[in-house]
């Protein structure tokens, strides 16, 4: 059996936490409990290209003080 995160062709999601973090998610799989889909589902370079552009800050939510609803800094 091959490992989805280690397959080339497989489409991936990019996910997102409440304290906005973010993850690579194997399309196929389904998403994890306190997580929200962001992006995708597209090729692993676009989704990690996603991640570079929105994921600035790389401190957790509750780290640096922010807020997050949706997914999204306030």
């Amino acid at each position: 059996m091959v490992n989805p995160f280690e397959e080339p062709a497989t489409p991936f999601l990019t996910l997102v936490n409440h304290q906005g973090q973010y993850s690579l998610w194997p399309a196929s799989a389904e998403v994890p409990a306190g997580w929200r889909a962001t992006f995708g589902p597209d090729s692993r370079t676009a989704a990690l290209d996603h991640v570079e552009r929105t994921w600035t800050e790389l401190r957790r939510v509750s780290d640096n003080g922010d807020e997050m609803r949706n997914g999204e800094r306030l």
